[in-house]
């Protein structure tokens, strides 16, 4: 289970990242906040930073509720697969974003194993020993 909590921070610490570079892009634009449009690239980091931050109130939760029931070596597989696809996500998205979609599938299919997992984990854990 210690895994699977560090590649939670793990994940936490790459918001920061997207956060911070979402800082630096205000600076590097001249874009005060609170505005949040501006500059094209400004806005790739800013949709990066918040689409993370949707994806995480996802995540963490199933992270959670799947390693309950399942092998923590294959949740924080998952956690492993998801943080790869947010860092495409955000080199692809910067870059162009039409480059988007492989990073956001691969940081998106994870969170849905995992949900299903707990669903499932869940399930059978009723099944067994009732409510």
């Amino acid at each position: 289970m210690a895994l699977v909590n560090l590649l939670v921070l793990l994940a936490l610490f790459q918001y920061i990242f997207f956060a911070a570079r979402v800082s630096r892009a205000r600076q590097t634009f001249g874009i005060a906040a609170p505005a949040t449009i501006g500059h094209p690239v400004f806005e790739r980091h800013y949709r990066v930073q918040v689409n993370t931050l949707e994806m995480l109130i996802m995540l963490i939760p199933a992270v959670w509720i799947a390693s309950t029931y399942w092998n923590p070596l294959f949740v924080a597989a998952m956690l492993a697969i998801y943080i790869i696809g947010r860092h495409l996500y955000f080199l692809g998205y910067v870059e162009d974003p039409s480059k988007r979609s492989m990073g956001f599938l691969v940081s998106f299919v994870p969170i849905g194993i995992l949900m299903l997992g707990g669903v499932a984990g869940a399930g059978w854990a009723i099944l067994q020993n009732g409510l």
